[in-house]
């Protein structure tokens, strides 16, 4: 199957977005549904109705500190800020931007709700806009995100993959190296245990952590250019049935269904696995445990390991997005501007460890000289694209069912048919 690398990344896709009307927050600020390119910065004014979705304890308040700064700059401009939970804000973006009601001028989107937006009409065309300031210096793999049928949406805020976290102490008492295969892993896993009484690891069994191991052997859910479900090929299937043999087999704990990714990150950050499966946005958490004392200097980061046909990992990240029926469109681009401008890019790097998408924040100081983000880069680096489809949003509920039926038991093939055939229901055109 052909793969569809970040960095080359083209996205253009071929559905029509519709018009939509309406507004919701601002109070004035020369919006209207097509904006003002040219508007004098001094004369914008009005109000900004912001979604975060970031995390609202280790994240958010850095946001809030760039937020005060835009408003010292632009005086004339408030920003209501909101934080979201991520886990809502999806459908509450739609039923809000669909009933004309409520809607916030920018939201903070991730990179497979944006064509997905995009193709209802509920986003504001950034092309020609102040929002799109500096956009050569944009990675063009996350750039790419923010474009439907030719139309940029979206402007990449964050992008992020899954790495390999490993222990460098246990490593180090055990007497092994980094695995770049399961294999390998599943190898020195007694080993690990032996020496160090650490399990080798601890896999979050939900979707988005499960396609490391389809990449493995070659798969992935969608062929788009083909317009093919291949969620349940072959080589998806052997890639999930690695992920249960590793759990079967002990090298990974048995992870508790309901509370995974909590039970992960606290399980390796006390030290009592050698490795996870993260991506930087738990860095924070995970080196806050005993095992790291506030410190990323125990914390090795490498790339993903592999299967029969190689290793894989997936590219994730955040797009600023204003909503098309705003009434405060001119005072949303200055906001979206200055919120993803690379000295605001910078701030979130060094105070958060977030990977920026503008090439020149890796040059920057203070975050050229951050060994963690140049490790979460160089997987970045051969991450593979995500499908970039409006419905891309609608791809990960079914993989977040079924993961934890097949770690509890069912037959990987049944569990990704039953994705496969969940797939078909949205996408009724797709063989």
């Amino acid at each position: 199957m052909r793969r569809i690398h970040l960095l080359g990344v083209v996205a253009c896709l071929a559905l029509t977005a519709t018009a939509c009307g309406g507004g919701d927050s601002g109070d004035g600020g020369n919006g209207g549904n097509g904006g003002n390119a040219s508007a004098d910065p001094a004369s914008v004014s009005g109000t900004v109705t912001y979604w975060d979705t970031s995390d609202a304890t280790n994240e958010a308040p850095v946001f809030e500190e760039l937020i005060a700064q835009f408003e010292e700059q632009y005086p004339n401009i408030d920003v209501e800020y909101v934080n979201v939970p991520f886990d809502q804000a999806q459908n509450k973006f739609k039923t809000a931007a669909q009933s004309g009601d409520g809607a916030p001028d920018v939201i903070r989107a991730e990179v497979a709700w944006t064509p997905e937006f995009a193709s209802l009409g509920y986003l504001a065309p950034l092309d020609g806009t102040p929002a799109m300031s500096n956009y050569e210096d944009y990675l063009a793999g996350p750039a790419a995100t923010g474009v439907f049928d030719g139309v940029t949406y979206g402007v990449p805020q964050v992008t992020d993959t899954l790495a390999l976290l490993y222990n460098r102490e246990i490593f180090e008492q055990a007497g092994v190296e980094v695995p770049t295969t399961w294999e390998e892993m599943a190898q020195i896993a007694p080993t690990i245990k032996d020496k160090t009484g650490a399990d080798a690891t601890y896999l979050n069994p939900t979707g988005y952590y499960s396609l490391p191991f389809i990449y493995g052997e070659g798969g992935d859910l969608l062929d788009v250019e083909g317009q093919k479900i291949t969620v349940n090929s072959p080589e998806a299937v052997a890639g999930w049935e690695t992920m249960k043999s590793l759990i079967d087999e002990g090298v990974s704990v048995r992870p508790d269904l309901a509370q995974g990714y909590t039970n992960m990150q606290a399980a390796f950050g006390a030290g009592d696995v050698a490795m996870v499966i993260e991506g930087p946005w738990g860095v924070g958490q995970i080196t806050s445990g005993e095992a790291f004392g506030g410190s990323t200097e125990n914390l090795g980061i490498a790339p993903m390991p592999g299967g029969s046909a190689g290793a894989g990992t997936p590219v994730g990240g955040h797009n600023y997005a204003a909503y098309a029926g705003s009434d405060a469109l001119d005072a949303s681009y200055l906001f979206i501007e200055f919120m993803n401008s690379a000295e605001s890019q910078t701030t979130l790097a060094t105070e958060l460890g977030l990977l920026p998408t503008r090439s020149s924040v890796y040059e920057a100081d203070g975050v050229a000289e951050n060994q963690l983000i140049a490790d979460f880069k160089a997987v970045l680096d051969g991450a593979v694209a995500r499908p970039s489809i409006p419905e891309a949003g609608l791809l990960f509920t079914p993989l977040d069912v079924n993961v934890p039926e097949m770690i509890g038991g069912e037959d990987p093939q049944k569990s990704l048919d039953d994705v496969a055939e969940n797939y078909r229901e949205f996408l009724t055109d797709w063989s």
